[in-house]
């Protein structure tokens, strides 16, 4: 996990709660994406990144199964990409379960696409 080291986890429910609520948000296929811009760590910039999965989605294999895989999509596509000044929540939807690794990966950077995440493309 050495690229998430520059991109700081969201962690405290209030910066969760603020992201929702003051944040566009997108469902797409296995994910929601909630972004808010402006935020992200101040010091430095970088994003901040959230993971959350609901109790609807199983147990807590499932649901910790799931987070690990939005981590991976989101630490090689902002890694490669990174989306500096934004907060950024990722929400496992029921079709993570089925969803193989490329489509969540896809529907991550088609979801930042189409909220307007601006990336550093390399």
């Amino acid at each position: 996990m050495a690229g998430l080291a520059r991109l700081t986890r969201l962690k405290r429910r209030a910066e969760f709660l603020r992201v929702a609520g003051k944040g566009r948000k997108l469902g797409r296929g296995a994910l929601l994406v909630q972004v808010l811009e402006g935020g992200g760590d101040e010091a430095t910039g970088n994003a901040r990144l959230g993971f959350t999965a609901t109790k609807k989605l199983g147990n807590a294999v499932v649901r910790n199964r799931a987070k690990r895989r939005m981590r991976e999509a989101a630490r090689l596509e902002l890694s490669a990409n990174p989306a500096p000044g934004h907060d950024i929540v990722l929400v496992a939807r029921e079709p993570i379960r089925e969803a193989g690794f490329a489509a969540i990966r896809a529907d991550l950077v088609l979801a930042l696409n189409k909220l307007g995440v601006k990336r550093n493309q390399s």
